[in-house]
């Protein structure tokens, strides 16, 4: 095993960013970072991405990448800060161009926004292979929850974004422009397939009464113990719950924000002529409620 990884919880929005690096070489990635985003006034900050970077110097990381599984709509993405700190390359799957297309047209953005994925330096394909020092990351195309949701294999490690949750919370909703219940079923068992003593990473947890966050389950676990999906659990039988779960539920918190941050690649709009970078909120488009 030449992969080491550790993982940094960020409560706020209950998700996992995860540092994966070379034993050897001490090259690294980092998965699914996030900003601090506070949604009373609309102020950011780093705090909880500068504690990882000051984990990677402290270890000497070199970092190369960070990936992100996926568009992300209950967080905002630190990329772009990351980025300019760190001479690194921020890579998605290439799916994210439908996603760009879609929101270009709720936000109404300008035609000067692009969506051919070019805010990102590297478009992932399935089956694509990124070389991390001595490690070799696999990429997994996973849609279902978004149609850009990508997986990240590294040794026994599987980093799955947002497919599956705690084995006591579920899978994602997919109820989302471009996602599919079908679609997440057929890549959760995709997933499976890898093998029982496979680490699944999350990207969030919600952890329940008094279980402390965890960042993995053993794929077994999964299997078992899912109690959204398990072995026995029918396509149909699926896909039926996941519908009539995805009708009860609100939009995220941050979805708003997020979205128009994450599909630049964690960039802010470009300030206006006063300086001051703005987030539209498009009325009664977003949700039926």
């Amino acid at each position: 095993m030449k992969s080491i990884v550790k993982s940094f919880y960020h409560r706020d929005t209950n998700t996992w960013t995860h540092v994966v690096y070379c034993s050897v070489t001490k090259k690294a990635v980092i998965i699914d970072p996030v900003l601090d985003y506070n949604l009373n006034n609309a102020k950011t900050s780093t705090q909880s991405i500068d504690e990882i970077i000051s984990y990677i110097n402290h270890q000497e990381l070199d970092l190369e990448f960070i990936l992100e599984t996926h568009a992300h709509a209950d967080h905002l993405s630190s990329a772009a800060y990351i980025r300019k700190n760190m001479s690194c390359i921020v890579a998605i799957g290439s799916p994210i161009q439908t996603v760009q297309a879609t929101f270009k047209k709720v936000f109404n953005l300008s035609e000067t926004f692009k969506t051919d994925g070019s805010q990102f330096q590297l478009l992932l394909e399935d089956g694509d292979t990124i070389d991390i020092g001595k490690l070799t990351i696999e990429v997994m195309h996973t849609p279902g929850h978004t149609n850009d949701s990508m997986s990240f294999i590294v040794e026994d490690n599987v980093f799955i974004g947002d497919t599956l949750f705690s084995p006591d919370y579920g899978t994602a909703r997919c109820d989302f422009p471009g996602g599919d219940a079908g679609k997440l079923f057929d890549s959760i068992q995709n997933i499976f397939s890898l093998g029982g003593n496979k680490r699944l990473y999350l990207c969030h947890d919600y952890p329940q009464k008094k279980r402390q966050p965890q960042a993995w389950f053993l794929c077994d676990k999964q299997k078992v113990k899912n109690i959204h999906i398990c072995e026995k659990t029918s396509k149909n039988e699926f896909i039926t719950m996941r519908n009539a779960r995805d009708a009860t539920l609100n939009q995220p918190r941050l979805l708003i924000p997020s979205i128009q941050v994450n599909i630049r690649a964690g960039e802010l709009p470009q300030a206006e002529s006063n300086g001051i970078c703005y987030l539209k909120i498009p009325i009664n488009v977003l949700s039926s409620e």
